[in-house]
């Protein structure tokens, strides 16, 4: 088993990044719902999100993730209140392998009321550390192809497209992601 990240870490006085562990799993859903909710609910109906939720965000795959050797979740908070969450991956758990020795950094999410805080910037921090105390050559992720200040943000930190992929929410609705990678050598 390889432990990359600390348990808890201050990162300013006031987002507070702690790893998530199983007793957090009804609020990391609820967070995870809450989250998608905002950044895809123009394009789909609340039972269409869901059954999404249900399947992708429910106890048994959210525990399965919290246990997983090459996975980690933490969970960001501003003066006590869950604002965001950040899962990354490495080895089998990555999503995609088009890289190889890669870090992928699978969700960054912070609820709307909490953008402008730094609470992205800190989970986005969080995972470049556990990037680079690791021995990957690439750390990537995947950026919505209409979510414009996510790709700049990433593009600011050196992040390029290289690929991209369907995202599929409901059987009729597909969108894009764009996978963007750095290198870490």
């Amino acid at each position: 088993m390889r432990i990359l990240g600390e348990a808890q870490e201050r990162t300013s006085s006031v987002v507070t990044v702690v790893r998530a562990q199983e007793v957090d799993i009804p609020a990391l859903s609820k967070l995870c719902a809450d989250t998608f909710r905002e950044t895809f609910s123009h394009d789909n109906t609340e039972e269409e999100l869901q059954a999404f939720f249900d399947e992708a965000y429910n106890h048994d795959v959210l525990k399965r993730e919290l246990e997983h050797d090459e996975s980690e979740t933490y969970l960001a908070y501003v003066d006590d209140v869950l604002t965001g969450y950040l899962k990354v991956n490495w080895g089998d758990a990555q999503t995609e392998h088009e890289l190889e020795n890669a870090f992928e950094v699978q969700r960054i999410y912070v609820l709307k009321a909490y953008q402008g805080y730094g609470v992205g910037r800190a989970l986005f921090d969080k995972a470049m550390r556990i990037a680079e105390s690791g021995d990957f050559a690439w750390a990537w992720l995947g950026v919505w192809e209409k979510n414009y200040k996510a790709q700049k943000f990433y593009g600011r930190y050196g992040f390029e497209k290289f690929s991209e992929h369907q995202f599929v929410v409901t059987p009729d609705k597909t969108d894009t992601d764009w996978l963007l990678k750095k290198s870490l050598r």
